[in-house]
């Protein structure tokens, strides 16, 4: 591409979902208000509540205050712009807007593996619990997983910004999705794409493939249990865990294993709500609801009698 042709980027335009825009407005401010204040009633339930001092419920409360900056990175700017009837985010904006993107995505792929560690340890050595997940130990773990997934966001983001960009600058999408921006740009991609995809297979399979290994062993640990009450209790500290690992994963595989066979990128951002949306939405009714911990906890923090 010749420099001529290039023009000096000042913003992009979101292109959003639809044009329903009241309706949408409507829809997502209210999924963000579940959202912020379902992980919030988590965080302090875990944090004034000295019975759920545990690692397990320590990486709970983490996971809910990512879930929480993970939503509030894309749904208050699509809100401002279907508001404002402007679909206009600046370049620094969007910059930022990825760059946050990007690390809570990846911590959330990193608690939930560190959770199912925690279960392992818990189902398979319980006598030796107290002294492998230490304060210092899982506090380590949650330290570390915020170190990765900022160096990830740090290298992505660097990587976008020694490319150029043409004329066109729409982004069919609700946010500054990473591939979008790669797609716009007029100079060369390769190495962009052979990082994206080679740091997506790290920090996506890494640890989806700690998160398999350990409900292997958990799973063989349920087994070799000859109580069938002991399984019962073994299994169902780790069910919640399970299911929003579940959802995730299946939402986020779903999303960029379908948009290389739709070509519809506006189908994909639609798709894409299940997991930058949804996921973090349900996360909290999903612990909660058959969490007796959680709810006597919240109870007490609210002076109501359990």
């Amino acid at each position: 591409m010749d420099p001529e042709n290039l023009t000096r980027v000042s913003e992009f335009v979101l292109l959003g979902l639809s044009e329903e825009q009241p309706l949408l407005f409507g829809l997502f401010l209210s999924m963000y208000m579940i959202t912020v204040f379902g992980n919030l009633l988590i965080v302090l339930a875990v944090s004034s509540d000295s019975h759920l001092h545990t690692p397990m419920y320590f990486f709970l409360s983490n996971l809910s205050f990512v879930d929480i900056c993970f939503t509030s990175t894309t749904i208050p700017k699509m809100l401002v712009n279907i508001q404002t009837q402007s679909k206009v985010i600046t370049y620094e904006g969007c910059i930022t807007q990825m760059y946050f993107f990007i690390l809570f995505a990846g911590l959330d792929t990193f608690l939930l593996t560190v959770m199912a560690y925690d279960r392992f340890v818990a189902i398979c050595h319980p006598l030796h619990y107290t002294v492998i997940m230490h304060p210092r130990v899982y506090g380590l773990l949650v330290l570390v997983s915020w170190i990765m997934s900022a160096l990830n966001a740090l290298l992505q983001s660097l990587m976008v910004l020694r490319l150029s960009f043409c004329a066109d600058l729409q982004i069919p999408h609700f946010f500054c999705e990473l591939n979008q921006m790669v797609q716009l740009a007029c100079s060369d991609t390769f190495v962009n794409n052979l990082v994206m995809y080679f740091v997506t297979v790290l920090v996506g399979g890494g640890p989806l493939t700690g998160i398999l290994c350990s409900y292997y062993r958990i799973v063989s640990c349920i087994r070799a249990m000859s109580s069938a009450q002991g399984k019962y209790k073994a299994f169902s500290t780790c069910a919640s865990h399970l299911s929003v690992v579940s959802l995730f994963y299946l939402t986020s595989l779903g999303v960029y294993l379908s948009s290389p066979a739709t070509h519809n990128a506006r189908s994909s951002a639609t798709a894409s709500v299940l997991y930058t949306v949804v996921t973090p939405m349900l996360n909290p009714f999903i612990y909660s609801l058959r969490n007796k911990d959680i709810k006597g906890a919240l109870k007490r923090s609210f002076g109501m009698t359990a």
